[in-house]
C-alpha cells in the first residue's frame, strides 16, 4: 500500500446517508477514488477540482459506467479533506443549491471546530 499524503475525514452524516445509498459498484469506485486521493501527491482535476466562485471548497469527481457523481469537500490544516454532502450529477453545471449547501455544512463545521478549540 502506497504512503498516505493526506487524510480523509468525514463530517457528521452527510456523506454517510449519501454513502449508503449507492449501489456497491458506485460505492466501491467512490472507495477507490479516495484511496488515489490520499496517495496522490498531486491530484488530476478528473478526480479533485476547486469549484470556480467559492471559498475553497473542491468537488471529488466519480463516475461509474455513465453515473457521475459530486462529493463536496474542502480541505482544512493542510492534508487533510473534509467530506460534506454528494450528489448525482444529471447536468453539465454543478446546481447553485448543492454548491450552497456545501458552503453552510463548510461554515457549519469551522464554527463547531473554533468551539471545540475554545472549550479546550
Amino acid at each position: 500500500m502506497a504512503e498516505k499524503k493526506r487524510d480523509i475525514v468525514f463530517y457528521e452524516d452527510y456523506f454517510n446517508d449519501f454513502f449508503r445509498r449507492q449501489r456497491q459498484k458506485v460505492r466501491d469506485k467512490i472507495i477507490w477514488t479516495f484511496d488515489l486521493i490520499e496517495q496522490t501527491d498531486i491530484i488530476p482535476e478528473t478526480y479533485l477540482k476547486h469549484l470556480d466562485g467559492t471559498d475553497g471548497l473542491y468537488e471529488i469527481r466519480v463516475q461509474q459506467g455513465s453515473d457521475i457523481f459530486r462529493i463536496f469537500c474542502f480541505f482544512d490544516e493542510g492534508k487533510l479533506v473534509v467530506l460534506l454532502n454528494g450528489f448525482q450529477k444529471k447536468t453539465q453545471k454543478t446546481p447553485k443549491s448543492d454548491i450552497q449547501k456545501a458552503a453552510k455544512l463548510k461554515a457549519a463545521y469551522h464554527a463547531s471546530k473554533a468551539t471545540q478549540n475554545k472549550n479546550s
